[in-house]
């Protein structure tokens, strides 16, 4: 893997500290677009309980709600918290809360769990243990989907390629559907031990 050593809550401090929006996800058409296919990459159209970890300022957020009956959302940044739930105001399936994971991994169990421009942050030793909370919190069946940067980012502990492959290397967790292009890539795995049923067996239609 790369780095043994985790990104702190200071580095992510500083970083909304010096912008409100630091990666420009409202402004991009890059995130946009990622954004969009992200979404249409979804098998399920209804899920009763999501987690998104790192949820930034909480676009994604707002998109991920209306395919949730419940949705936890959760930053390590306090800035970026407050920034999501003001972006959510009013959205009443929607929870933001501060979080430090792995530490302090929500209880329960999810249908949905998304981690978008996530697991790059961690070092190996809270990479594998927040993969593994994950894989043990998705109900049979559920969703889990990834997406990030592929290019590398010197501060990064990981790169996108690699938490990928940690996240395939689950045995519990079976692909079901991918994107990928220079920039990014996106997958969709299943919590399974067998193979994932596609959205058209799912609907009857294959």
């Amino acid at each position: 893997m790369g780095s043994a050593v985790s990104l702190s809550a200071g580095y992510f401090d500083k970083m909304y500290a010096a912008a409100d929006d630091p990666w420009r996800f409202q402004a991009r058409w890059y995130e946009q677009r990622k954004y969009a296919l992200t979404a249409a990459m979804l098998p399920v159209q209804n899920y009763r309980d999501g987690f998104e970890p790192g949820c930034s300022i909480g676009v994604l957020t707002v998109m991920l709600a209306g395919r949730c009956d419940r949705l936890l959302s959760c930053d390590l940044a306090r800035a970026a918290v407050r920034a999501a739930r003001e972006r959510t105001r009013g959205i009443p399936n929607v929870r933001v809360e501060h979080r430090e994971l792995p530490a302090q991994w929500p209880s329960g169990s999810f249908d949905l769990i998304v981690f978008s421009e996530f697991l790059y942050y961690f070092g190996d030793g809270d990479l594998t243990k927040v993969t593994e909370l994950g894989e043990a919190a998705l109900r049979p069946g559920g969703t889990m989907l990834a997406v990030h940067w592929r290019h590398p980012v010197a501060d990064y502990p990981q790169d996108g390629d690699t938490v990928h492959q940690v996240l395939r290397d689950r045995p519990g967790l079976a692909p079901l559907a991918g994107y990928r292009d220079p920039d990014f890539l996106a997958e969709v795995l299943i919590r399974t031990d067998s193979a994932p049923v596609s959205v058209a067996q799912a609907t009857g239609l294959a």
